[in-house]
């Protein structure tokens, strides 16, 4: 079901601020899904044309009028004055959010930088004029650095008060804990929403790479291989995807991408590529183990891809599996040393010479299940992949979205629907 969803904050991008990269993130998460947005700030502009920012002066914590509220208040005064601005930002706010099911308010509900913004939206969520979300990246009650400006009265025990009809979104558990502590055991339940990460940005993914790890659902996965080859006999392929099978047999969600076209200078190439997709298929990893070379670009041309894609792959991936039987180098120990990659190669002399012993080895005659049980506990033990997994998996923007953001907004339309059924 399409929302349409407001999202208000004292500032938008291109502000620079956490909260603000925050509201950036959401905003295109949403359109992506389908739904209406709107950005209600004080400051910014609008940073994506299908979510327009309606500037409100009056929403910025740096408002002359607002500044000189907060000097008042900071002296413990409540005067006309502060009632006047309350008044007239309740105005502004009740004839933008009227045709809105959603307002997604940034921290205006638990922190004082804005108290008149505070008081006109603790009064609009009093009238349930729209199903207002509080995200609380910061709370006001419990950093001891503002409490000097707190004062035991009103308007500032709006701040640790829940609001009559809020949901309450904390961004970690830390932060929930803070509201439970001010709230008491009366207070509403606090979801536990988390800030994430754009992994294709950040990992700098050409179009390609973002549309493979889409597709193979790399962002899922337990584990990543990266096997970056030529297909022909002397890498001994047939190693990796009976290893990856192992690995599939003990309930592992893996995936092992090999990047190569056949070898060119061997006709009999092409055969072996052949009793690789047979061997797969018998073992029943066709979906698990992934040669690029029989997959389809997104015109539905048989798949080419260069050093480019191939560093991306690179970045994607968890580890690397190099069983190659002969080798004259090893470009694949350099470049997944500069990749920071953990690796497991044939203990080959080559690929010896260059890794030395900072790396994993294993014995060309090594069985499938040998080689899969030195792949697990490498898995169980190293921190640094099990970190990255749980970023991967959990704080991605679009995990976040998945497993938190959606679910909210669904349980939010499933119960507004009995109230339109019956108006």
């Amino acid at each position: 079901m399409a929302m349409y969803i407001a999202i208000v904050h004292y500032s938008a991008p291109p502000i620079i601020g956490g909260v603000e990269t925050v509201m950036r993130a959401h905003t295109e998460l949403l359109l992506s899904a389908g739904h209406k947005v709107v950005i209600l700030a004080g400051r910014g502009n609008t940073f994506d044309k299908r979510a327009p920012l309606i500037r409100m002066p009056l929403l910025d914590s740096t408002h002359p009028g607002i500044l000189a509220v907060g000097k008042e208040l900071a002296q413990g005064v409540v005067s006309e004055h502060f009632v006047e601005l309350r008044s007239a930002v309740e105005h502004e706010l009740r004839d933008q959010l009227g045709d809105a099911d959603v307002c997604i308010v940034h921290n205006a509900f638990t922190l004082h930088k804005n108290l008149p913004l505070t008081a006109a939206l603790c009064n609009l969520s009093a009238d349930r004029l729209v199903q207002m979300v509080a995200w609380c990246h910061d709370v006001a009650w419990t950093n001891p650095q503002y409490l000097p400006a707190l004062y035991d009265g009103e308007p500032w025990n709006l701040l640790k008060r829940p609001a009559p009809g809020v949901r309450y979104v904390a961004v970690s558990r830390d932060r929930a804990g803070q509201l439970a502590t001010l709230w008491g055991q009366d207070g509403p339940p606090v979801i536990q929403i988390p800030n994430g990460v754009d992994g294709p940005a950040f990992l700098r993914l050409g179009p390609t790479a973002q549309r493979l790890a889409e597709r193979l659902a790399l962002w899922h996965q337990d584990l990543v291989l990266l096997l970056p080859a030529r297909l022909t006999r002397r890498k001994n392929i047939e190693l990796a995807i009976r290893t990856t099978a192992s690995l599939v047999a003990r309930g592992i969600k893996v995936c092992l991408i090999v990047t190569g076209p056949p070898g060119p200078h061997n006709v009999t190439n092409i055969h072996y590529v052949r009793q690789l997709d047979e061997l797969r298929r018998s073992l029943a990893v066709e979906r698990q183990v992934i040669l690029l070379y029989l997959e389809r670009d997104a015109a539905g041309r048989p798949m080419r891809i260069g050093d480019r894609v191939v560093a991306d792959l690179y970045a994607l991936s968890d580890a690397l599996l190099f069983p190659s039987k002969q080798e004259g180098f090893g470009i694949p120990v350099l470049e997944a040393a500069l990749a920071r990659m953990p690796a497991f190669y044939s203990d080959i002399e080559p690929l010896r010479e260059l890794a030395g012993d900072d790396t994993h080895f294993f014995a060309l005659d090594s069985s499938p299940q040998a080689i899969a049980d030195q792949i697990e506990d490498w898995m169980r033990n190293d921190r640094i992949y099990r970190l990255r997994r749980r970023v991967i998996q959990r704080y991605t923007w679009q995990a976040v979205y998945v497993n938190h953001i959606e679910p909210l907004l669904m349980e939010i339309a499933q119960q507004a629907k009995p109230q339109l059924d019956t108006k």
